[in-house]
């Protein structure tokens, strides 16, 4: 029962994650690849033309695999590199708390990479590639016992 319980928890977290990511990269895909970089030209984000296609790759894609749980390690580290550079140029002189601070920055990075890491049963990744170690694990470990 527990299991289950915790199978369910982690992927609300992540699709609750995960729509906050996607929620901004589909802003900046309204935005356009060109308006996007041009802000992120102006809080001074190097090469910003490549961070903004980055950025909209990693918000938007990276959060239907995260949603699914495909390559969560993966969306979960494009998360982490998203959010510092979101922190570092727009939020750093804000302070932790308060109005354009960086505490829900930082929360969405922490989390989205935990999640990344630990997507749950309830993932692709979990159907894909885990279950089938799991197996083998459990395979070898039945040799040892009857050895």
């Amino acid at each position: 029962m527990f299991a289950r319980v915790k199978d369910v928890t982690l992927l609300l977290g992540r699709i609750g994650i995960a729509v906050v990511f996607l929620a901004h990269g589909l802003q900046k895909w309204d935005n356009g690849i060109a308006g996007t970089a041009g802000f992120m030209e102006k809080v001074g984000m190097p090469m910003p033309t490549v961070a903004a296609i980055f950025a909209i790759a990693v918000e938007i894609l990276g959060s239907i695999a995260f949603i699914v749980g495909f390559l969560t390690p993966l969306v979960g580290l494009g998360y982490v590199v998203v959010s510092i550079g979101a922190l570092l140029s727009v939020h750093i002189d804000n302070g932790l708390t308060g109005q354009g601070g960086y505490e829900l920055v930082l929360v969405l990075a922490v989390a989205g990479l935990a999640l990344g890491f630990n997507p749950g049963r309830i993932s692709l990744d979990h159907a894909l590639f885990w279950r089938k170690r799991e197996n083998r694990q459990a395979a070898s470990g039945d040799a040892l016992l009857t050895a």
